[in-house]
């Protein structure tokens, strides 16, 4: 059975979009193929665990610096599970720029290079001008590469030299979690009668300035006055979007961190999803095709060779508004809320679209990989 090492950030239960798709990805070959993860601990130490049967590595992270977590220790057990472990591959994901340098000066033993490109470095230009000769080493290193979506693949210009050896592999979602057992339909209505009856537009994700939700908040006093704002998520924007909804503290609810269990009920208790995000350093949208999942319309803005605009299809599974602006983005929600067969249609297609191209048997795709 051949053997795979998968660096990852974080690692399951730590709730990320990427984290996400490298636990699914781990989740669907553990039968095929001997894995581990190596990653930096969300929590406190460096620790062994089982996850599912396969074993963690979380590396002790001391100290996190513009969203890079920083372990020198990191090199060092790195160094020693690649030694110990003898994969047949490597699959590092991206973006990791501190990684990418401690990858480079082991040895892996014969070990092939594999690099899951979900995004560029953007927005960070100090950073990105001292990774861009590593990230270039890394690339110019791999065996295969791995991008999200052929309009990423365009429009990434650290990609350009290497498309030879890119591949296209969609995100995936895992559908297990949005399987509502016997009994939830109830926690679904509990939802909507804490509301009052009152149409639920729906914003989950990190709290970042690139996340767009600002946008969504200047957008509420436009949108139907008897819909309701529910924000789940958490980040350093927080406070910031606090003090921006306090103009119109009835008609938005910030709902913190969902464990997963809790946040398929919003789903399915919502109306519309809004995924406002701004630019490329939102290269795909896992959060969005999970609401769609759920049969849940969306509505996006449209980024120029971002993958998002992909997911979400225009006049399909919703909206795709061209303009980035929160009066445009609160008649694409409108227009949803007040006509019922469109968002209905919205929501069937949505549901078949994601079944289509994000479920995991995508996944099968990586065993021509890993030949």
């Amino acid at each position: 059975m051949k053997k795979i090492l998968h660096i990852s950030k974080f690692y399951h239960p730590y709730y990320g979009g990427i984290e996400d798709v490298v636990y699914t990805i781990v989740s669907e070959l553990r039968n095929d193929y001997e894995q581990r993860v190596i990653c930096f601990n969300h929590e406190r130490g460096t620790i062994r665990t089982l996850d599912n049967g396969i074993e963690i590595l979380r590396i002790s992270t001391p100290l996190s610096i513009s969203s890079q977590p920083i372990s020198f220790s990191y090199y060092r057990h790195l160094r020693r599970e690649i030694k110990r472990f003898k994969p047949d591959y490597v699959h590092l994901h991206l973006p990791n720029p501190l990684i990418c340098i401690y990858l480079l000066l082991c040895n892996l033993y014969g070990a092939k290079l594999v690099v899951h490109w979900h995004a560029d470095i953007l927005g960070k230009k100090f950073l990105y001008n001292f990774c861009r000769p590593i990230e270039q080493l890394i690339l110019k290193r791999a065996e295969v590469i791995i991008s999200t979506s052929t309009q990423y693949v365009n429009g990434s210009i650290p990609l350009k030299k290497y498309q030879s050896k890119v591949i296209v592999l969609p995100n995936t979602i895992n559908e297990n979690k949005f399987y509502l057992y016997d009994g939830e339909d109830a926690e679904v209505e509990k939802i909507r009668e804490r509301y009052k009856g009152k149409k639920i537009v729906f914003f989950i994700g990190r709290h970042v300035e690139y996340k767009g939700v600002d946008y969504l908040i200047r957008a509420i006093n436009d949108i139907d006055k008897e819909a309701i704002v529910l924000i789940a998520g958490t980040g350093q924007e927080t406070q910031h979007l606090k003090r921006l909804s306090e103009s119109c503290p009835d008609r938005v609810v910030f709902l913190g961190r969902l464990p997963n269990e809790i946040m398929k009920y919003y789903f399915y208790a919502s109306d519309v999803f809004v995924f406002p995000s701004i630019d490329r350093r939102e290269a795909f949208g896992v959060a969005l095709a999970e609401a769609l999942y759920c049969k849940l319309p969306a509505v996006s803005f449209k980024i120029n060779d971002s993958g998002t605009t992909w997911v979400n299809q225009n006049g399909v599974t919703g909206e795709v508004v061209e303009k980035i602006d929160e009066k445009e983005l609160a008649m694409a929600i409108n227009k949803i809320l007040r006509d019922e067969d469109l968002r209905k249609r919205y929501s069937n297609n949505a549901h078949e679209w994601v079944c289509k191209n994000f479920l995991p048997n995508q996944i099968q795709k990586l065993k021509h990989v890993y030949v």
